[in-house]
Protein backbone atom coordinates (compact mmCIF):
# COMPACT_ATOMS: atom_id res chain seq x y z
CA UNK A 1 0.00 0.00 0.00
CA UNK A 2 1.35 3.63 -0.59
CA UNK A 3 2.15 6.07 1.89
CA UNK A 4 -0.34 8.83 3.03
CA UNK A 5 0.31 12.18 2.77
CA UNK A 6 -1.95 14.00 5.49
CA UNK A 7 -2.60 17.50 5.24
CA UNK A 8 -3.27 20.18 8.57
CA UNK A 9 -6.87 20.11 7.75
CA UNK A 10 -6.85 15.90 7.77
CA UNK A 11 -4.95 16.05 11.18
CA UNK A 12 -7.71 19.10 12.68
CA UNK A 13 -10.93 16.67 11.18
CA UNK A 14 -9.20 13.49 12.52
CA UNK A 15 -8.36 13.82 15.63
CA UNK A 16 -8.93 16.90 19.51
CA UNK A 17 -7.63 17.07 22.21
CA UNK A 18 -9.39 14.20 24.16
CA UNK A 19 -7.83 11.56 21.44
CA UNK A 20 -4.75 13.01 22.30
CA UNK A 21 -4.77 13.02 25.70
CA UNK A 22 -5.81 9.41 25.89
CA UNK A 23 -2.82 8.52 22.70
CA UNK A 24 -0.48 10.02 24.84
CA UNK A 25 -1.33 8.84 28.40
CA UNK A 26 -1.11 5.39 27.02
CA UNK A 27 2.43 6.08 25.03
CA UNK A 28 3.60 7.47 29.02
CA UNK A 29 2.50 4.09 30.23
CA UNK A 30 4.48 1.94 27.83
CA UNK A 31 7.07 4.17 28.13
CA UNK A 32 7.13 3.34 31.55
CA UNK A 33 7.32 -0.36 31.21
CA UNK A 34 10.26 -0.26 28.90
CA UNK A 35 7.99 -0.55 25.96
CA UNK A 36 9.10 2.48 23.98
CA UNK A 37 12.12 4.92 22.94
CA UNK A 38 13.09 7.95 21.78
CA UNK A 39 15.89 10.47 20.89
CA UNK A 40 15.67 14.00 21.96
CA UNK A 41 15.79 16.75 19.27
CA UNK A 42 18.56 17.63 17.53
CA UNK A 43 19.46 20.80 15.23
CA UNK A 44 21.70 21.93 12.72
CA UNK A 45 22.15 25.52 11.81
CA UNK A 46 22.47 27.36 7.97
CA UNK A 47 22.09 30.48 7.15
CA UNK A 48 18.88 31.87 7.94
CA UNK A 49 17.42 28.42 8.64
CA UNK A 50 17.56 25.71 11.75
CA UNK A 51 16.63 22.04 10.97
CA UNK A 52 15.30 20.59 14.07
CA UNK A 53 14.69 16.55 14.15
CA UNK A 54 13.68 13.83 16.72
CA UNK A 55 12.48 10.05 16.68
CA UNK A 56 11.02 7.64 18.50
CA UNK A 57 10.18 3.96 18.35
CA UNK A 58 6.91 2.81 20.06
CA UNK A 59 7.40 -1.05 20.37
CA UNK A 60 3.65 -1.36 22.08
CA UNK A 61 2.29 -0.12 18.34
CA UNK A 62 4.94 -1.82 16.06
CA UNK A 63 5.67 1.98 14.77
CA UNK A 64 8.36 4.14 14.63
CA UNK A 65 8.77 7.67 13.50
CA UNK A 66 10.35 10.66 13.52
CA UNK A 67 9.68 14.72 13.51
CA UNK A 68 11.46 17.42 11.96
CA UNK A 69 10.81 20.78 10.98
CA UNK A 70 12.39 24.37 9.98
CA UNK A 71 12.28 27.62 11.44
CA UNK A 72 12.89 30.79 9.90
CA UNK A 73 12.15 34.23 10.41
CA UNK A 74 9.31 33.57 8.39
CA UNK A 75 7.83 30.47 10.77
CA UNK A 76 8.20 27.11 11.08
CA UNK A 77 7.37 24.19 8.79
CA UNK A 78 6.44 20.73 10.37
CA UNK A 79 6.45 17.34 9.33
CA UNK A 80 6.14 13.35 10.74
CA UNK A 81 6.95 10.39 9.13
CA UNK A 82 5.27 7.33 10.62
CA UNK A 83 6.90 3.86 9.38
CA UNK A 84 5.51 0.43 10.17
CA UNK A 85 7.94 -2.39 12.13
CA UNK A 86 9.18 -4.27 8.66
CA UNK A 87 10.56 -0.60 7.79
CA UNK A 88 7.91 0.37 5.60
CA UNK A 89 6.62 4.38 5.39
CA UNK A 90 3.15 4.53 5.86
CA UNK A 91 2.53 7.90 6.36
CA UNK A 92 3.75 11.37 5.65
CA UNK A 93 2.08 14.12 7.85
CA UNK A 94 1.75 17.63 8.25
CA UNK A 95 2.76 18.33 12.11
CA UNK A 96 2.23 21.73 13.26
CA UNK A 97 -1.66 20.79 14.61
CA UNK A 98 -0.42 17.52 15.55
CA UNK A 99 2.47 19.41 17.85
CA UNK A 100 -0.08 22.04 19.28
CA UNK A 101 -2.25 18.89 19.94
CA UNK A 102 -0.16 16.50 21.96
CA UNK A 103 2.05 19.35 23.41
CA UNK A 104 -1.40 20.30 25.29
CA UNK A 105 -2.27 16.32 26.13
CA UNK A 106 0.94 16.13 27.88
CA UNK A 107 0.15 19.28 30.20
CA UNK A 108 -3.34 17.76 30.73
CA UNK A 109 -1.80 15.03 32.02
CA UNK A 110 0.31 16.73 34.45
CA UNK A 111 -2.69 18.79 35.91
CA UNK A 112 -4.58 15.43 36.23
CA UNK A 113 -2.01 14.03 38.66
CA UNK A 114 -0.61 17.24 40.07
CA UNK A 115 -3.09 20.21 40.31
CA UNK A 116 -5.21 20.05 43.59
CA UNK A 117 -8.29 18.02 42.18
CA UNK A 118 -10.81 21.35 43.19
CA UNK A 119 -8.86 24.20 41.21
CA UNK A 120 -11.19 26.10 38.86
CA UNK A 121 -8.49 29.01 38.25
CA UNK A 122 -5.34 28.86 35.92
CA UNK A 123 -2.59 31.66 34.91
CA UNK A 124 -1.79 31.54 31.59
CA UNK A 125 1.19 33.22 30.37
CA UNK A 126 1.39 33.33 26.29
CA UNK A 127 -1.79 34.37 23.42
CA UNK A 128 -0.16 32.70 20.92
CA UNK A 129 -0.95 29.03 18.96
CA UNK A 130 0.62 26.87 21.73
CA UNK A 131 -1.36 29.03 24.62
CA UNK A 132 -4.75 28.24 23.02
CA UNK A 133 -4.07 24.17 23.34
CA UNK A 134 -2.40 24.34 26.99
CA UNK A 135 -5.54 26.41 28.33
CA UNK A 136 -7.69 23.69 26.39
CA UNK A 137 -6.01 20.98 27.62
CA UNK A 138 -6.47 22.50 31.66
CA UNK A 139 -9.77 22.82 31.34
CA UNK A 140 -10.42 18.64 30.18
CA UNK A 141 -8.19 18.12 33.67
CA UNK A 142 -9.82 20.22 35.99
CA UNK A 143 -13.21 22.29 36.03
CA UNK A 144 -12.01 25.96 34.99
CA UNK A 145 -14.16 29.13 35.60
CA UNK A 146 -11.65 31.79 35.10
CA UNK A 147 -8.29 31.76 33.05
CA UNK A 148 -6.05 34.86 33.72
CA UNK A 149 -3.87 35.52 31.04
CA UNK A 150 -0.39 37.69 30.62
CA UNK A 151 1.04 38.58 27.37
CA UNK A 152 3.34 41.71 26.83
CA UNK A 153 0.92 42.41 23.66
CA UNK A 154 -2.08 43.98 25.33
CA UNK A 155 -3.44 43.75 22.14
CA UNK A 156 -2.85 39.71 21.28
CA UNK A 157 -3.84 39.12 25.04
CA UNK A 158 -7.47 40.75 24.47
CA UNK A 159 -8.18 39.15 21.47
CA UNK A 160 -7.04 35.95 22.90
CA UNK A 161 -9.31 36.56 25.74
CA UNK A 162 -12.03 36.99 23.92
CA UNK A 163 -11.83 34.47 21.12
CA UNK A 164 -11.08 31.75 23.81
CA UNK A 165 -13.45 33.03 26.27
CA UNK A 166 -16.34 31.96 23.31
CA UNK A 167 -14.40 28.28 22.26
CA UNK A 168 -14.23 26.98 26.04
CA UNK A 169 -17.34 28.50 27.02
CA UNK A 170 -16.06 30.11 30.68
CA UNK A 171 -14.07 33.43 31.50
CA UNK A 172 -10.88 34.14 29.69
CA UNK A 173 -9.60 37.23 31.45
CA UNK A 174 -6.73 39.36 29.88
CA UNK A 175 -5.01 40.83 32.97
CA UNK A 176 -2.62 43.80 33.00
CA UNK A 177 0.16 42.97 35.11
CA UNK A 178 1.98 40.03 35.17
CA UNK A 179 1.37 39.22 39.11
CA UNK A 180 -2.40 38.56 38.02
CA UNK A 181 -1.71 35.69 36.47
CA UNK A 182 0.74 33.87 38.86
CA UNK A 183 -0.58 34.84 42.47
CA UNK A 184 -3.08 33.26 44.35
CA UNK A 185 -3.52 30.31 41.67
CA UNK A 186 -3.40 26.57 41.98
CA UNK A 187 -2.04 26.53 38.21
CA UNK A 188 0.44 28.74 36.63
CA UNK A 189 0.96 27.60 33.01
CA UNK A 190 3.71 29.54 30.30
CA UNK A 191 3.73 29.11 26.94
CA UNK A 192 5.32 31.90 25.52
CA UNK A 193 8.90 32.07 23.70
CA UNK A 194 10.33 34.43 25.85
CA UNK A 195 14.47 34.19 26.71
CA UNK A 196 13.79 35.52 29.65
CA UNK A 197 11.66 34.20 33.13
CA UNK A 198 8.05 35.79 32.61
CA UNK A 199 7.20 35.70 36.28
CA UNK A 200 9.13 36.08 39.81
CA UNK A 201 8.98 32.51 41.59
CA UNK A 202 7.98 34.47 44.82
CA UNK A 203 4.50 35.63 43.38
CA UNK A 204 3.17 31.71 43.78
CA UNK A 205 1.07 30.73 46.42
CA UNK A 206 1.60 27.22 48.35
CA UNK A 207 0.13 24.52 46.71
CA UNK A 208 0.68 25.75 43.22
CA UNK A 209 1.57 23.73 39.84
CA UNK A 210 3.35 25.36 37.68
CA UNK A 211 3.63 23.84 34.20
CA UNK A 212 6.42 25.66 31.93
CA UNK A 213 5.95 23.89 28.37
CA UNK A 214 7.26 27.14 26.41
CA UNK A 215 10.93 26.63 26.13
CA UNK A 216 13.34 23.94 24.57
CA UNK A 217 16.63 25.94 24.04
CA UNK A 218 19.09 25.64 26.95
CA UNK A 219 19.18 29.53 26.44
CA UNK A 220 15.90 30.27 26.91
CA UNK A 221 13.79 30.13 30.33
CA UNK A 222 10.74 31.19 31.43
CA UNK A 223 10.96 29.91 35.41
CA UNK A 224 13.54 31.77 37.53
CA UNK A 225 15.47 30.12 40.35
CA UNK A 226 12.93 30.77 42.75
CA UNK A 227 10.51 28.76 41.05
CA UNK A 228 12.71 25.90 40.62
CA UNK A 229 13.89 26.12 44.54
CA UNK A 230 10.21 26.36 45.57
CA UNK A 231 9.41 23.68 44.05
CA UNK A 232 9.20 20.33 46.09
CA UNK A 233 8.27 18.18 43.59
CA UNK A 234 9.70 18.67 39.88
CA UNK A 235 8.51 16.13 36.67
CA UNK A 236 9.71 16.17 33.72
CA UNK A 237 8.23 14.53 30.28
CA UNK A 238 11.78 13.17 29.88
CA UNK A 239 14.63 13.86 32.31
CA UNK A 240 17.30 13.05 29.44
CA UNK A 241 15.26 15.83 26.84
CA UNK A 242 15.23 18.12 29.71
CA UNK A 243 18.60 18.37 30.50
CA UNK A 244 19.59 18.52 27.00
CA UNK A 245 17.26 21.21 26.07
CA UNK A 246 15.49 22.86 29.01
CA UNK A 247 16.86 26.19 30.13
CA UNK A 248 15.06 26.78 32.78
CA UNK A 249 17.35 24.68 35.01
CA UNK A 250 20.66 25.98 33.61
CA UNK A 251 20.13 29.22 36.01
CA UNK A 252 19.23 27.10 39.48
CA UNK A 253 21.99 24.12 37.98
CA UNK A 254 25.07 26.93 38.11
CA UNK A 255 23.32 28.20 41.60
CA UNK A 256 23.84 25.29 42.98
CA UNK A 257 19.94 24.92 44.32
CA UNK A 258 19.13 22.51 41.71
CA UNK A 259 20.24 18.52 40.61
CA UNK A 260 19.16 16.27 38.63
CA UNK A 261 18.08 13.95 40.92
CA UNK A 262 15.23 16.23 42.26
CA UNK A 263 13.61 15.16 38.82
CA UNK A 264 11.25 12.28 38.25
CA UNK A 265 9.46 11.27 34.63
CA UNK A 266 6.24 11.68 33.96
CA UNK A 267 5.77 8.24 32.57
CA UNK A 268 6.55 6.85 36.11
CA UNK A 269 4.04 9.18 37.67
CA UNK A 270 1.33 7.98 35.64
CA UNK A 271 2.43 4.34 36.46
CA UNK A 272 2.29 5.56 40.46
CA UNK A 273 6.15 4.65 40.75
CA UNK A 274 7.09 8.22 41.40
CA UNK A 275 5.25 11.16 43.50
CA UNK A 276 3.39 13.55 41.89
CA UNK A 277 3.00 15.86 44.66
CA UNK A 278 4.40 15.25 48.84
CA UNK A 279 1.52 17.58 50.45
CA UNK A 280 -1.35 19.68 49.52
CA UNK A 281 0.77 22.56 50.24
CA UNK A 282 3.93 21.36 48.32
CA UNK A 283 4.55 23.73 44.94
CA UNK A 284 4.70 21.34 41.96
CA UNK A 285 6.99 22.25 38.67
CA UNK A 286 6.30 20.15 35.24
CA UNK A 287 8.64 20.79 32.43
CA UNK A 288 7.30 19.71 29.11
CA UNK A 289 9.94 20.23 25.99
CA UNK A 290 8.37 17.73 23.97
CA UNK A 291 9.53 14.08 22.73
CA UNK A 292 8.86 12.41 19.25
CA UNK A 293 7.09 9.50 21.01
CA UNK A 294 4.24 11.74 21.86
CA UNK A 295 3.79 12.47 18.09
CA UNK A 296 3.79 9.06 17.19
CA UNK A 297 1.39 7.78 19.70
CA UNK A 298 -0.99 10.82 18.42
CA UNK A 299 0.46 10.49 14.86
CA UNK A 300 -0.80 6.61 14.68
CA UNK A 301 -4.07 7.69 15.43
CA UNK A 302 -4.38 10.26 12.41
CA UNK A 303 -3.38 7.87 10.63
CA UNK A 304 -5.83 4.93 11.97
CA UNK A 305 -8.43 6.91 11.43
CA UNK A 306 -7.17 8.60 7.83
CA UNK A 307 -7.34 4.91 6.20
CA UNK A 308 -11.28 4.54 8.01
CA UNK A 309 -12.09 7.55 6.61
CA UNK A 310 -10.36 7.51 3.07
CA UNK A 311 -8.45 10.67 3.96
CA UNK A 312 -5.26 11.73 2.60
CA UNK A 313 -3.24 11.40 -0.27
CA UNK A 314 -1.67 8.35 -1.97
CA UNK A 315 2.02 9.18 -2.62
CA UNK A 316 3.90 7.27 -5.67
CA UNK A 317 6.01 5.62 -2.95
Amino acid sequence: MPALYLREADVERLVDIDVAIESCKEMFRHLAAGEAEHIPRHRVQASGVILHTMSGAAGYLGLLGWKSYTTTRSGAKFLFGLYDSEGMLLALIEADRLGQLRTGATTAIAVELMAWPEATEVGLFGAGWQAESQLLAVSRARPLKVAYVYSRDEQKRVVFADRMSEKLGFEVRPVDRPQEAAEDLPIVVTATTSREPVFDGNWLAEGTLVCAVGSNWLRRAEIDTTVVRRADNIVCDSIKACQQEAGDFIDSLEKGVFDWKRAVELADVVVGRATARNSRDSIALFKSVGIALEDIALGAKVFERAKLAGAGEALPF
